[in-house]
């Protein structure tokens, strides 16, 4: 049996427990310094030559001659190639110019050196220098490759000429800075935001007097040192348990519960002795959000604190029935739905604006997990509680310790699968389903009549219609759709109101 704006309970799936991320594989060293495959009978024959070779000493090969294209095709495609082994240690005298390159470059710490960085060459051991060719075929390749050696070796001298004359001649390179200051990102980047926003939100630990409990989210509503949340982030620490804040710097302070409100899911806690450097959000205006805008959103998934992600409103007005997981009374919400990702532990933190403005509080994703299991992680569609919503609750809450919710005065069915929302035949405990002089009585409004539309918003369910009543304050005036015996009219009703959960 359903009361009037609330729906049935269902056990909601608590969240899994967080699973320690992976390190992602360190990276593997790549052998930048392999010589590049052969193009040319010439280079191929230069890489590999029998080992019965002896090795020339010579300081220079000598002038290149016509290549016997028998030589050459023997050369370029030898029987049985095999790698000569290294030549004897050569004096400075003997070794000629330019001298051999190192076995392992200069910059190449990790295993040969100190820095215990990657090998940046071939895999397998140092590299072992090549023997001199004989004279021949390739000895044109030879020479082109110790010119090519001599011109960077002038090269790499007029560049250390030309660092070392700085001051004179100039630099062409820029650095970037290293000052903190240089360093900011721009306002309107993701970046942005989440640094000027990631010091007014905090992640909150209840802890029930039964040792149950949870960590959620929330954010500096006042200077005062409120907190808004979710209703369900403290609920087992209502009563009697501890509440503690965490700001993103660290620092913790303990907390009390001012007010709370069921149905909208919605809480206010305050610092107990709150600092004089608190910020609050700005808060947004989210009857002006559109489908498609970019949303970040803060929080504590799987107790993962400052954890930033982003995202786009990915549809409005959409109705949610979400319950508290403790038996308690079902949470009914017009939500702004998006696919930043939201997992348990996101509860009660910021939705934000592109501009950094909250425009709700992320309060439910839909899972994957069925009822009785660990409640899965995002699949990209959560749900907030639009922010124009959650003020007009947190400030009644501060105001009066308890919520204010706007009723028609009638019991409807929460039946999904009824194409609207039906006056129920009884209340609850046997009472009238239409409350006599309430709202619905006063427009005509009977059991059995099926609500169809409130305002322009097309209603499907109960829970559909008591998240759109409760977008309203109480004396609001609204335009119902019913149908009675086949046919449809219309009727105005002034909403009414009721304090409190109970």
């Amino acid at each position: 049996m359903s009361t009037e704006n609330e729906g049935n309970e269902g056990n909601a799936a608590e969240a899994a427990p967080s699973v320690p991320p992976v390190p992602a594989d360190a990276p593997q060293a790549h052998p930048e310094d392999a010589p590049p495959a052969a193009s040319h009978a010439d280079e191929t024959a230069t890489r590999q030559q029998p080992a019965a070779q002896a090795p020339d000493h010579q300081a220079a090969p000598p002038a290149p001659s016509a290549p016997d294209p028998a030589t050459a095709q023997t050369a370029a495609y030898p029987t049985n190639p095999q790698y000569a082994p290294p030549p004897p240690p050569q004096s400075a005298a003997d070794a000629g110019w330019p001298p051999p390159p190192p076995a392992v470059p200069a910059y190449a710490q990790g295993a040969h050196g100190s820095g215990g960085g990657p090998v940046w060459g071939p895999p397998g051991g140092t590299h072992t220098p090549e023997a001199p060719r004989k004279r021949g075929a390739g000895g044109l390749v030879a020479a082109v490759v110790v010119a090519a050696l001599v011109a960077g070796g002038i090269g790499g001298a007029l560049g250390y000429w030309a660092a070392d004359r700085n001051d004179d001649a100039g630099s062409t390179t820029v650095s970037a800075s290293a000052n903190p200051q240089d360093l900011k990102r721009d306002p309107g980047t993701v970046a942005g935001v989440a640094a000027k926003a990631l010091p007014s939100v905090v992640t909150i630990e209840a802890q029930g007097g039964d040792g149950e409990g949870g960590t959620g989210t929330g954010f500096v509503y006042d200077k005062e040192g409120h907190i808004l949340t979710n209703n369900h982030v403290v609920a087992s620490a209502a009563d009697s348990g501890q509440l503690t804040a965490t700001f993103s710097n660290g620092k913790k302070y303990d907390a009390e519960v001012v007010g709370r409100a069921q149905g909208y899911d919605v809480a206010v806690i305050k610092l107990k002795n709150p600092p004089q450097s608190l910020t609050p959000l700005p808060l947004g205006n989210s009857d002006k959000v559109a489908v498609g805008d970019s949303t970040i959103a803060i929080g504590a998934p799987f107790g993962l604190s400052n954890t930033v992600t982003t995202g786009i409103i990915s549809a409005k007005n959409r109705p949610v029935a979400s319950g508290d997981g403790n038996g308690g009374s079902n949470s009914y919400m017009s939500a702004l739905q998006t696919d930043a990702s939201i997992n348990p532990g996101n509860s009660g933190g910021p939705l934000l604006s592109s501009g950094g403005a909250v425009i709700g509080i992320n309060s439910a994703i839909q899972s994957t997990g069925s009822s009785g299991q660990s409640q899965a992680g995002s699949i990209g569609l959560g749900f907030a509680i639009p922010i124009n919503q959650a003020t007009n609750v947190a400030r009644q809450l501060i105001k009066t310790g308890q919520p204010v919710y706007p009723v028609i005065g009638a019991t409807v069915t929460m039946d999904e699968q009824s194409g609207g929302a039906v006056i129920a035949e009884r209340g609850t405990g046997g009472t009238e389903a239409v409350t006599k002089d309430g709202p619905a009585a006063k427009a005509g409004l009977r059991a059995g009549d099926v609500i169809t539309k409130f305002n322009d918003t097309v209603v499907d369910s109960g829970p559909t219609l008591i998240g759109e009543i409760w977008t309203h304050k109480p004396g609001d005036r609204v335009t119902l759709t019913y149908e009675r015996d086949g046919k449809t009219a219309t009727a105005e009703v002034t909403l009414g109101e009721r304090k409190g959960d109970n």
